[in-house]
């Protein structure tokens, strides 16, 4: 729960931030006290964040630029810093995603694009930033991924672009040291943003993407939101240079294929002890005849 404006007139400035997690972030340094600046290449959901949080009394304003783009990211970075008067923190939340084409079919298109959202995007943004930052100091947070520490397979620009972002943070914390800037990077894991579009969306997951995450359930924007609204914060003034996993503990977790995860896996998906009692007890015999292979198999391809 919010009760506080620690951020009283405090200037904020989060890229992508008209949906999912930059959104969510953008609220709730708005709700403490921030002046919020949104930067997004969806002029009209920029706009229309905006505009909502306005009608809850935050002081917002947006501006539409890709960050990718350098001479579109300098013109932002101006207009925010001659509308506020100050550039406090700057969020480099923008991003996209990926195609999950096998790597011989990725192009080299993707992954410029890619890398040019997800990882050049992060330092253009710092860079015209920080001529208005060092005056009196500030924060930078990169959000990056858990994917800059382990990967699904076809992912490779994206957690190329990720694993860089992790790497810049602790060379940009190191050169704006002078400047008392201090840069974070945060890597979140598996985040449910369904709530955070526009229109908002209802949530698709099943009870195991839940229980598959040690603290039970899977992320939520406001997560990612309350350690960005911390590590903004005075309180966090001995924090630089580091990257900090937010995952629900799922990058801890040890996990070995064996037949209890697959029996378990399986009765929290059928919701049905029996059933999956009854096929735990067929597949533990020792040997089972062609005609229960074949009716199992029939009843596979019939459901």
């Amino acid at each position: 729960m919010v009760c506080c404006k620690r951020f009283k007139d405090r200037v904020c400035i989060i890229t992508g931030g008209a949906r999912g997690i930059g959104a969510a972030i953008a609220y709730r340094l708005g709700l403490e006290g921030c002046r919020i600046a949104i930067i997004d290449v969806d002029g009209e959901a920029a706009r229309y964040r905006a505009e909502s949080f306005r009608g809850e009394g935050i002081e917002a304003m947006y501006i539409k630029a890709d960050v990718s783009i350098e001479e579109e990211i300098a013109r932002a970075m101006e207009a925010i810093y001659s509308g506020y008067g100050s550039i406090d923190v700057l969020v480099n939340n923008a991003g996209i995603g990926f195609s999950g084409k096998e790597l011989e079919y990725q192009s080299y298109d993707e992954w410029r694009r890619v890398i040019d959202v997800n990882l050049t995007g992060v330092w253009l943004c710092s860079k015209h930033a920080v001529k208005y930052m060092k005056k009196l100091g500030g924060v930078i947070i990169n959000i990056a991924s858990t994917r800059a520490l382990q990967s699904e397979p076809n992912t490779e620009p994206y957690s190329a672009s990720k694993g860089g972002i992790v790497a810049l943070t602790h060379a940009l914390a190191i050169s704006l040291a002078k400047y008392r800037i201090r840069v974070v990077a945060i890597s979140p894991g598996w985040i449910d943003t369904s709530e955070w579009q526009i229109p908002s969306k209802k949530s698709t997951l099943t009870p195991l993407d839940n229980l598959w995450h040690p603290t039970g359930r899977v992320g939520r924007p406001e997560d990612i939101a309350a350690i960005v609204a911390f590590l903004a914060s005075n309180e966090a003034e001995w924090i630089t240079g580091i990257n900090i996993v937010v995952d629900g503990g799922v990058s801890s977790k040890m996990v070995y294929m064996d037949e209890n995860i697959i029996f378990n896996s399986l009765e929290i998906l059928l919701q049905d002890k029996e059933l999956v009692d009854l096929i735990r007890a067929i597949v533990e015999k020792s040997k089972i005849d062609r005609s229960v292979k074949d009716r199992l198999r029939i009843a596979v391809n019939s459901g």
